[in-house]
């Protein structure tokens, strides 16, 4: 059942094409994921489809009901019912004081509270937590309608969305399966891009290698010798000429061949950088930074009590917790070094914030960076080239960039200098899902400390070798990845699950037998007999378990 149709739709800001889309068919139980980079036009996209901006030319054809979740503003209404606040854990009333993570939940549950078609939502993700997110995860995957999503978390993605859609140079592009079968199809359009490219460039060098030869074979054609007759000679500089003549001929023909060869670009992507620090930053302190006893708390709320944590040299440790945990607080006591946390001596800490008041705004990208870099232009032109900022971009001036942009100009100029510990408080906010890997690829590369909050589950997975979580006023240490971090953590909730179907099973025990002390009827005490076998056998299995 067709839901949505776009034919011949054009979208200008000022001059600037935004977007440029032939055709576009979305139908009932399409989950579609909406990528690109930051400024493509997805949220321009999304606003079109749902007919909350008008496009410039063409048509949109909107015939199913639907909602719409936005990352700002509020809700239509105030109120959800209790199985949706309950699903989300959230106040039934909306009320302007909720915390932010509170707020996007409420717009979620009210958004599945409707009985709509189709739902758009544009960065649902957005002031949510881990559990928020997985909670939202849980809830879309029960969603039966069709799906319009614009997110940069690529495991949401890849768990709801069966295509996506990627905007680009103001087209869009339709790939079917879900995040990371679109990776793997990008990977296969860039090896035949390559491919191609090779064969093109292969082409053109033979055809210019003929020519130069016939260009030497032409000017090797010699006059008539001295001695030769006028008649011998006219007839010997005729054929001379229109020997000449036809390989004059021969080598335009190969020059319109070359001309009308369909030129392929180089898909090679930017050249891999291992980061190594240099000279005075080395570390080398088995303990990079440690917290004991540590105490906090804000007016009557308690944020840590006689809290201990470790980090050690080369360590990749992502720090975990709820909103409102002490992620941020603790972040901040390090770099303010309070009382109760020591750091290695010759420690150099790059700290990247959410505010990124690192960044000069009157300079452009490249003087921002190589204002404090301890490495030459090239490197920092090749860093800052990863991150996506190619060619003359490195001379737009930081007051213009867009949040992404000054996210990743603040960790490229973090990365680059004489730093030997990086600290980041959420430097996945803000970032298209390309930039994100980039960053991504980066740190992967890093090799030295790092601790970073961040939200992002495969950022964590990809990076984090130690996991760090805040958990009633208490710091705790996990030494391994975030699947196994995750796994040993469904273990214990398996176990605390057992342990309540314990307590049950002993508790009818129980019964059954303060009923058996008391029962005469020899039938009863049959049936009672049977059960309270049947018990003891679940409840040994169920120990057997533990």
């Amino acid at each position: 059942m067709l839901l949505l149709e776009l034919n011949k739709v054009k979208k200008f800001y000022g001059y600037k094409l935004i977007l440029d889309i032939d055709e576009l068919k979305i139908y009932l139980g399409d989950r579609i994921g909406i990528v690109g980079l930051n400024g493509a036009g997805k949220t321009t996209l999304i606003d079109i489809l749902s007919q909350r901006i008008n496009p410039d030319e063409g048509r949109v054809k909107l015939l199913g009901e639907f909602v719409y979740i936005s990352q700002s503003g509020r809700p239509d209404h105030k109120n959800i019912s209790s199985e949706m606040s309950s699903k989300f854990r959230v106040a039934s009333t909306w009320n302007d004081n909720m915390s932010g993570g509170e707020k996007t939940r409420f717009k979620l549950a009210q958004a599945l509270d409707k009985d709509s078609e189709i739902i758009f939502a544009d960065e649902p993700t957005s002031n949510l937590d881990i559990d928020g997110i997985r909670l939202l995860e849980e809830r879309l995957n029960e969603y039966k309608g069709t799906l319009i999503i614009i997110s940069h978390d690529r495991d949401l993605l890849d768990k709801l969305c069966n295509k996506i859609i990627e905007v680009e140079n103001a087209k869009i592009k339709v790939y079917n399966g879900n995040y990371t079968d679109y990776r793997k199809q990008k990977e296969d359009e860039r090896e035949r891009a390559l491919f191609e490219y090779n064969q093109y460039i292969n082409e053109k060098k033979r055809l210019e290698a003929i020519i130069q030869d016939t260009r030497q074979k032409s000017l090797s054609i010699k006059g008539p010798p001295k001695r030769m007759g006028i008649s011998e000679a006219r007839l010997h500089k005729m054929g001379g000429q229109k020997s000449k003549a036809n390989l004059e001929k021969k080598i335009n023909n190969l020059r319109k061949r070359i001309e009308h060869l369909e030129e392929k670009d180089n898909p090679i992507e930017a050249r891999k950088i291992k980061i190594e620090m240099l000279g005075s930053s080395n570390l080398y302190s088995r303990i990079i930074i440690e917290g004991q006893d540590i105490n906090k708390k804000f007016e009557d709320k308690i944020i840590f009590k006689d809290a201990d944590f470790t980090i050690y040299n080369g360590n990749k440790v992502a720090l975990l917790g709820p909103n409102g945990s002490g992620k941020s607080t603790l972040i901040k006591m390090i770099i303010n070094k309070e009382e109760g946390i020591k750091i290695a001596q010759k420690a150099r800490i790059g700290y990247f914030s959410q505010d990124m008041d690192i960044l000069d705004q009157d300079l452009n990208i490249l003087e921002n960076v190589m204002n404090t870099s301890f490495y030459p232009e090239n490197l920092a032109r090749l860093i800052l080239a990863r991150l996506l900022f190619k060619g003359d971009t490195v001379y737009k001036k930081v007051s213009v960039l867009s949040g992404g942009e000054l996210v990743k100009v603040s960790f490229a100029k973090l990365i680059l200098q004489d730093n030997n510990l990086l600290i980041l408080d959420e430097p996945t906010n803000y970032l298209d899902v390309d930039s994100l890997e980039a960053i991504e690829s980066l740190l992967k590369e890093y090799d030295k400390t790092l601790l970073f909050v961040s939200h992002d589950r495969r950022f964590i997975s990809s990076i984090a070798d130690h996991i760090m979580t805040i958990e009633n006023h208490k710091i705790h240490m996990f030494k391994g990845r975030y699947e196994e971090f995750l796994e040993r953590i469904d273990k214990s909730q398996d176990k605390e699950e057992i342990k309540k179907r314990i307590m049950v099973l002993e508790t009818r025990i129980s019964e059954v037998i303060g009923k058996l002390s008391i029962e005469s009827n020899s039938e009863e005490i049959e049936v009672l007999d049977q059960e309270y076998y049947e018990l003891l056998t679940k409840l040994r299995d169920l120990k057997s378990l533990l």
